[in-house]
């Protein structure tokens, strides 16, 4: 790949590192990319229907399950787009792949939805 063409390419501050990795892990990444974003996609309508649909459960912890749902629905895209990067300029720089940052509070905070909708269906 030619000086030009890795100018070209966006973003920069990970194109323009390194060596042009093996296709099939720029490929796996981007597949990682998109799953991150299907996840936010199901965690922001899981939200929006918890709150629409009612489902008879206690309206303060369905209100509160669903933001919660809501929220983490958007920081899932912020982990995809971070995640993407990092793990785009470890391989061109041949260096151990990171973790996800956001996995854990995203993980945590699909928990806690769970627990109030579980509290909301036994209180009301």
């Amino acid at each position: 790949m030619t000086t030009e063409d890795r100018d070209r390419r966006f973003p920069r501050r990970v194109y323009g590192t390194g060596q042009e990795p093996d296709v099939r892990f720029s490929l796996a990444n981007e597949r990682t990319f998109l799953a991150w974003v299907r996840t936010s996609l199901a965690l922001v309508a899981g939200g929006v229907a918890l709150e629409a649909l009612g489902l008879g459960l206690q309206p303060g912890l369905r209100l509160a399950a669903s933001l919660v749902l809501i929220v983490a629905g958007i920081a899932a895209p912020v982990q995809a787009w971070v995640g993407w990067a990092r793990t785009e300029r470890a391989l061109r720089a041949d260096r151990p792949l990171p973790s996800a940052p956001l996995a854990l509070p995203l993980g945590v905070a699909v928990t806690v939805a769970g627990v109030l909708v579980l509290l909301g269906v036994v209180l009301a």
